[in-house]
C-alpha cells in the first residue's frame, strides 16, 4: 500500500492520481518562498523524534500547550483493506522550548473503532472538527461501490470527554469531506473533499457560519485548486492559507503552498521552498499566530519512518505573512482628586489570559498561604509584583496626559497604569472584532501611603524565612494588616503618612519577632525598608524552611477531561512548584493525584496514576532532577468532603476533591550553607 492513501485515509483511487502527479511535476522553474541558502541562515528544523516512529505521524494542530496529531496503535482493531491498524488521534505536550513528549490517547469517545483523522479548534479549545470514516451507530456505511466515506464532525468539550458529537450537513455518502481547518474568528471552515464539480481530484473549500448553520460548500477556485489534488488546509491570523498539494509546480511528491486571501483581491500561489518541501512527501503545515515556530509532516529522509512530524523555528517569522492590524487606541490619565491629566504615568499593556491572571508568569510572586478549609495545607498564591519591579512601561502619558496604545482586534488585555505618588490601576480591555476602538480614560488615586517593603530572616545564618505571619499595626487608628512573606523571604505592605506601625512577625519553630517603623517624619520618599529577625527554637528548623510533611494543594491544575494530560499555560500551581523546588535543591516530594468519587472506582485509580505521572513529567521538563519526585495515585480514596460514592454533590464540591497535593517527604537546607568572603549564604 502506498502512503498516501493513508493520507486520505485509502481513498484507492486518489493513490493513482498521487503518484501520476509526483512524476509530471519533477523539473521546472518554481516560484519559491525560501531558497537553500535562506534555510540554512534563517530557519532551524528539528525531527520531534520523541512522538515520532518508523509508523505514520502526521497532521499535527495546536491545541491548548500541546499538539493533537494522527497516528496508529500498535496493537488493535485491523483495517481488512490494509492489514493495519485504524489511525487514531493522540496528544502530545510541548516542553518550553515546543518540542513535544510523550504522546499519549487523545480521546475515547473520538477514538472510534475505524479511522479518524485531522482536527481543528476553536480558539477556546471547546470545540472541535474532526474526519471520521462515515458511520452509522458505530459500523462503517459504504457506497454502492462498497467504498467508505470520510465525514466531517464537530464535537464540544463536556466534563469526562468531548460530548455532543455531530455530523456537518455538508457530508454526503456520495463523496467524502476531510481536513476541516476553521478560521480564528470562527466565521469560515476550509476542508478538502472531491464532491462533483470540482476542478480535480481533492478540492479546497470553506462553508461560512450562518446564524442556524453553515453556508453551502464554495469551491476556492482554479488560484488555488488544480486538476489534481489539494488538502491539508491550514487558516492563518494573517489571512494566508496554507495547504498541500500535487497539482502545482513544486520540487517532488506533497508539497506545501500558501496564498494570502485576506483581501478582495488574491494573491498568488507560492511554494514554500526549503527546508518545507523536499523531493518527497511534505504536508500539514501549522503556525503560531506570530509565524515563528510551526509544525508539518514529511516522509523525507533521515526520518524515523514513514510521515514523522517536524518542528520549524523562525525567530524572525514566516516571510510572506502580514499579522493582524493593530490598531492606534489614546489612553489618557487623569488625578482623581484634581481632575487634571497626569503627565509620565508608566502605562503597561499585558494579554489577560481565562483564568483572569496577567498572562506573564514573570510579573507575579509566589506566596504559600495556610487553606483556609483544611487544617495543615498550604496553597500557592500568585502575588502580582510592586509596580517598580514591573519593568520599563509600555509607553509613558506624555504633557497632554495621553499616550497611544496599539492594540489588536477581539483580544482580552489587562492595561496597567502607575506612577510614583499614585495607587496603580488595572483595566480590562476587551477589544471588539473590528476598529477603531473607543478612547481609554484611567482615573488614578493619589495614594497617601508609603511602601514597606520587608524581609524576615533567620538570626543564625541569615536565611530567608517564607510563610511567615506578619502583622502591622497601626498606631494612629489601632487597624491590623497581616500578609505573609513568599517563596523568597518578602513581604510588602502600604503605611499611611504620619502615624507610627508595630510590625510582628510569627512562624512555627521560631521565636516571634518585633520591631517598628514611622512613618511621620518622613519626606518625598515612597518607599522604605525592615528586616526582622527571627530565632530558631532549635538548630534542626533550619534545614526545614518548608517543614518535611507539609502538604501543599495544587488546585489550578486543568486536565483536559479525563485524561491525564495537563492543559500548560494553565497548571500555574505546577509552575510555581518548580520555582520553589528550584529555590530549595534538597526537597524531596510525593505528588499525589485524586480524582472526584464519578466514575468507576479502577478507572479512577488508573487516571489518577496517570495525572500523577502527566505532572510529574511537567516538572522534570523544567529542570527538575526525576529522583526528586515520586509520583502517586489515590483515585477517589481520599475525599475532603462528604461526596463519596452515592452522595448527591454540587459541582463544585466534586472539584473540591479533585486536586494534585504535594507531599515533602525530604528536605534538608543545611547541605547547602556555604560561605562566602561577606558570610554566610544560600547557594544556588
Amino acid at each position: 500500500m502506498g502512503r498516501f492513501q493513508y493520507l486520505v485515509f485509502l481513498t484507492l483511487w486518489l493513490f493513482a492520481a498521487g503518484a501520476q502527479a509526483q512524476e509530471s511535476r519533477k523539473g521546472g522553474q518554481v516560484d519559491l518562498l525560501y531558497n537553500q541558502s535562506e534555510a540554512q541562515r534563517d530557519i532551524r528544523l528539528t525531527n520531534t523524534s520523541r512522538i515520532n516512529s518508523p509508523d505514520l505521524e502526521f497532521s499535527p494542530t495546536l491545541y491548548h500547550n500541546g499538539l493533537v496529531f494522527v497516528s496508529r496503535y500498535k496493537s488493535g482493531p485491523v483495517d481488512e483493506k490494509t492489514g493495519e491498524t485504524y489511525l487514531e488521534l493522540f496528544y502530545s505536550e510541548l516542553d518550553p522550548n515546543g518540542m513535544p513528549t510523550r504522546p499519549q490517547n487523545f480521546s475515547v469517545e473520538l477514538n472510534s473503532q475505524k479511522h479518524e483523522g485531522p482536527v481543528s479548534f476553536n480558539r477556546k479549545g471547546d470545540k472541535i472538527y474532526f474526519t471520521r470514516s462515515n458511520q452509522q451507530n458505530g459500523i462503517s456505511k459504504a457506497d454502492k461501490r462498497a467504498r467508505v466515506q470520510l465525514k466531517i464532525y464537530q464535537a464540544t468539550q463536556g466534563y469526562y470527554d468531548w460530548e455532543n458529537i455531530t455530523e456537518l450537513p455538508f457530508n454526503s455518502d456520495r463523496y467524502s469531506c476531510m481536513h476541516p481547518a476553521l478560521s480564528p474568528d470562527e466565521k469560515k471552515l476550509f476542508f478538502a473533499s472531491d464532491m462533483p464539480g470540482g476542478y480535480g481530484g481533492m478540492d479546497l473549500y470553506f462553508v461560512e457560519k450562518l446564524e442556524k448553520g453553515w453556508s453551502k460548500p464554495v469551491n476556492l477556485g482554479p488560484d488555488v485548486n488544480t486538476r489534481k489534488n489539494e488538502v491539508f488546509p491550514f487558516f492563518h491570523e494573517s489571512g494566508t492559507l496554507f495547504f498541500t498539494s500535487d497539482g502545482h509546480q513544486g520540487l517532488g511528491g506533497l508539497d506545501m503552498y500558501m496564498i494570502d486571501i485576506s483581501g478582495r483581491k488574491w494573491g498568488r500561489v507560492i511554494n514554500l521552498g526549503a527546508p518545507f518541501n523536499s523531493i518527497n512527501d511534505d504536508l500539514g503545515i501549522i503556525l503560531n499566530e506570530r509565524g515563528t515556530r510551526g509544525y508539518f509532516s514529511s516522509n523525507r529522509e533521515g526520518g524515523l519512518g514513514n510521515d514523522d512530524v517536524y518542528m520549524f523555528e523562525i525567530p524572525a517569522g514566516i516571510k510572506g505573512i502580514e499579522l493582524p492590524e493593530q490598531i492606534n487606541t489614546i489612553v489618557t490619565v487623569y488625578d482623581a482628586e484634581q481632575s487634571k491629566r497626569v503627565i509620565g504615568a508608566g502605562v503597561y499593556l499585558y494579554e489577560r489570559s481565562d483564568d483572569g491572571l496577567i498572562d506573564n508568569e514573570e510579573l507575579y510572586n509566589l506566596e504559600l498561604v495556610p487553606d483556609d478549609k483544611v487544617s495543615g495545607e498550604l496553597n500557592f498564591k500568585m502575588v502580582r509584583k510592586k509596580d517598580e519591579q514591573l519593568g520599563e512601561p509600555r509607553v509613558l502619558t506624555n504633557r497632554n496626559g495621553e499616550a497611544v496604545l496599539p492594540l489588536q482586534a477581539n483580544k482580552n488585555y489587562v492595561l496597567m497604569v502607575a506612577k510614583p505618588g499614585y495607587a496603580s490601576q488595572e483595566v480590562i480591555v476587551k477589544t471588539p472584532e473590528e476598529g477603531p476602538f473607543r478612547p481609554i480614560e484611567v482615573v488614578l488615586e493619589p495614594s497617601n501611603c508609603i511602601n514597606l517593603d520587608g524581609v524576615v530572616s533567620s538570626d543564625k545564618y541569615n536565611l530567608r524565612l517564607p510563610n511567615a505571619l506578619v502583622k502591622v499595626i497601626n498606631e494612629c487608628d489601632g487597624k491590623v494588616e497581616t500578609t505573609r512573606t513568599n517563596i523568597n523571604g518578602a513581604f510588602q505592605v502600604c503605611l499611611t503618612m504620619g502615624c507610627d506601625f508595630n510590625v510582628s512577625v510569627e512562624k512555627e519553630g521560631y521565636l516571634a519577632g518585633f520591631t517598628s517603623v514611622s512613618t511621620v517624619k518622613i519626606r518625598g520618599s515612597r518607599s522604605a525598608n525592615v528586616e526582622v529577625k527571627l530565632s530558631p527554637k532549635s538548630d534542626a528548623v533550619l534545614k526545614e524552611p518548608i517543614r518535611t510533611g507539609t502538604v501543599i494543594v495544587l488546585e489550578n491544575i486543568y486536565y483536559d477531561f479525563n485524561k491525564s494530560a495537563i492543559r500548560t499555560g494553565q497548571a500555574r500551581d505546577l509552575e510555581a512548584l518548580a520555582r520553589l523546588m528550584k529555590q530549595y535543591p534538597s526537597m524531596v516530594i510525593e505528588l499525589g493525584a485524586h480524582t472526584d468519587s464519578r466514575g468507576a472506582e479502577d478507572y479512577n485509580m488508573d487516571l489518577s496514576i496517570k495525572r500523577a505521572e502527566s505532572a510529574r513529567d511537567f516538572l522534570i521538563l523544567r529542570g527538575i532532577a526525576t529522583e526528586r519526585i515520586k509520583a502517586v495515585g489515590y483515585g477517589e480514596s481520599r475525599p475532603r468532603n462528604r461526596c463519596v460514592d452515592g452522595v448527591e454533590c454540587s459541582e463544585e464540591e466534586h472539584a473540591y476533591n479533585r486536586r494534585t497535593d504535594v507531599k515533602v517527604i525530604k528536605i534538608d537546607e543545611t547541605a547547602i550553607i556555604g560561605y562566602t568572603p561577606a558570610g554566610l549564604e544560600i547557594k544556588d
